[in-house]
């Protein structure tokens, strides 16, 4: 990903805060965990703590866990020797070597297996390790950022990650807000990407939103926060037929058409997969996610929106309420 493409932008007290811990943590040679939601910009916290670090001019190296099967990851990670497996020909580096003296950004963190932890685990103590196939101990000084969507405390609990990996790698745990807590950047940052997608498309100028355009916005949960507004800004803006005009309503569902496919109604879900640990929060969270919908599909109208739930006027000023709308 182009650091470019999800800017740090923003101005609400939730985000100011977040970069003023990131700050803090920044020159500390301490491994640091990045937690928060998909699309929150998990990867561009990790490059400013890097870059307002003492480390800034060594090698910043990133590595998806969960986009290298098991098999493979450790041999990504910590490297071979020429034939230390069928396909191993030569010697390979791996990303622990390549990112010594800097820092190691691992993302999807929880995906790893068990003995890849316990490597880890080693490098982030002792900063040794050995390559598959060899019995050289080889030494690094890396930083380790990493990254997770997943509670680990939780999976710890189970037995699902190493309790001694996570105690080694918390040492301050960097928590991103959601989109839907930042309601004050939500619209500095559709104008961004919206300006970015006009200079894509060689117009001179971005006309805006309309009202109508912004209520909907901030109306919507962005459950794919930053990356699922910037998708829906600069389809918007592509799909705009007259630039001079602003916009007067995204398309936040890009699957939405009478065409699509039907779900087998023996498939169809009416409920949680599995039952709620707390039913109030589930039914909160399926409350607000509905009333949502109805405001953007009635251009942010709370009249017309209540009248397409049913609900009186009151009622549904009483759930906006309720949900901080």
């Amino acid at each position: 990903m182009k650091r470019e493409e999800q800017p740090l932008i923003g101005e609400s007290g939730a985000f100011l805060e977040t970069l003023e811990q990131v700050s803090r943590a920044a020159d500390l040679n301490r491994p640091v965990l990045v937690v928060g939601e998909r699309g929150t910009g998990k990867e561009l916290i990790a490059e400013r703590l890097h870059f307002l670090s003492s480390r800034w001019d060594q090698p910043l190296v990133k590595l998806n866990c969960a986009a290298i099967s098991p098999s493979l990851l450790e041999s990504e990670l910590f490297g071979h020797e020429a034939g230390a497996f069928t396909d191993a020909g030569s010697l390979r580096i791996g990303r622990f070597e390549q990112a010594d003296d800097g820092t190691l950004f691992l993302d999807e963190l929880a995906t790893t297996s068990d003995a890849v932890q316990e490597k880890i685990l080693r490098i982030v103590e002792y900063g040794e390790f050995e390559r598959l196939g060899s019995s050289k101990t080889v030494s690094v000084d890396v930083r380790v950022v990493g990254a997770t969507n997943e509670d680990l405390p939780s999976l710890a609990a189970a037995g699902r990650f190493r309790a001694d990996l996570l105690d080694r790698l918390s040492f301050d745990v960097i928590t991103l807000p959601p989109l839907r807590e930042r309601r004050e950047d939500v619209l500095p940052l559709a104008e961004h990407f919206a300006m970015r997608m006009s200079r894509e498309l060689g117009r001179e100028l971005f006309a805006g939103f309309s009202d109508s355009a912004i209520r909907q916005m901030h109306a919507h949960g962005w459950p794919g926060n930053v990356r699922e507004l910037k998708n829906a800004v600069e389809r918007a803006v592509y799909r705009h037929d007259a630039p001079d005009k602003p916009i007067r309503a995204l398309q936040l569902d890009p699957f939405e058409s009478p065409w699509r496919p039907a779900v087998n109604d023996k498939d169809a879900e009416t409920g949680p997969k599995t039952l709620p640990d707390d039913l109030r929060g589930w039914l909160d969270a399926q409350e607000r996610a509905v009333v949502e919908r109805a405001l953007a599909e009635a251009d942010g109208n709370r009249k017309q929106a209540a009248r397409r739930l049913g609900l009186s006027y009151d009622q549904i000023r009483g759930i906006l309420r309720k949900h901080s709308l």
